[in-house]
């Protein structure tokens, strides 16, 4: 609304137009079940308006019965409201939603080692051909597998990176734009991401790459040509 301390704010009440000057602003978290309001007038401004009072209590679920019954015995022009079965379906619907997006970037996760392993098992013809070369020029198998193996765990490194970006840019959009929220970089969950998708694509590039080990490179470049 752009406005800032000192500026002098009119709301109405009741048909009643009441202006008042900002002497503070408030952060508003209706998450922790207190209660919060909007605008917050001083008492002697709303003194003659009709009004009643209201206020939060919490107690455990062994007690809350007995303060009930004690506050209806002193009190009995005071109307008690029990959230906790409201909170609790909250809670509940909050966790499956918690629950289905866990489902969800487990599903993704799958995809992509999946993608990695094909694109790995994709070049195998090729490094059928690299192997027969690099032995007739006079590379070992520990080279040559060192080699495979460095390639295929930069692409899974290179992968993961790419999915970080893409995905953490994605959430500050959503979050910022979309939720208007705050957002919060979690590092230990992407590293973990991208360390499981090099490993993935390592160990898939070794499997794929015995075959081309095995084979003689006589053979392989007669048929070459």
């Amino acid at each position: 609304m752009g406005l800032k301390i000192g500026d002098r704010m009119t709301v109405n009440i009741l048909g009643r137009d009441i202006t008042a000057e900002i002497a503070n602003f408030r952060v508003v978290e209706f998450q922790n079940m207190g209660i919060n309001f909007l605008i917050a007038l001083n008492a002697g401004a709303l003194a003659g308006a009709p009004h009643t009072h209201i206020a939060t209590v919490y107690s455990g679920p062994e007690t809350e019965a007995a303060l009930l019954s004690e506050l209806s015995d002193a009190y009995p022009n005071i109307t008690a409201v029990r959230v906790r079965d409201a909170i609790a379906r909250a809670t509940e619907a909050l966790d499956g939603l918690s629950t289905a997006t866990r489902y969800g970037a487990a599903a993704t996760l799958l995809t992509g080692f999946i993608v990695l392993i094909g694109a790995a098992a994709a070049g195998e013809r090729r490094r059928v051909f690299e192997a027969a070369v690099l032995k007739t020029l006079g590379a070992t198998r520990r080279r040559i597998l060192s080699s495979f193996a460095l390639r295929s765990a930069m692409l899974g490194a290179a992968a993961g990176v790419v999915a970080i970006t893409a995905g953490g840019l994605a959430g500050w959009g959503v979050m910022r734009f979309v939720m208007d929220s705050a957002y919060t970089f979690e590092p230990v969950s992407a590293v973990l991401i991208v360390a499981g998708g090099a490993l993935a694509s390592l160990l898939a590039g070794l499997a794929f790459a015995l075959r081309p080990l095995a084979l003689r490179p006589a053979r392989v470049l007669r048929a070459r040509d």
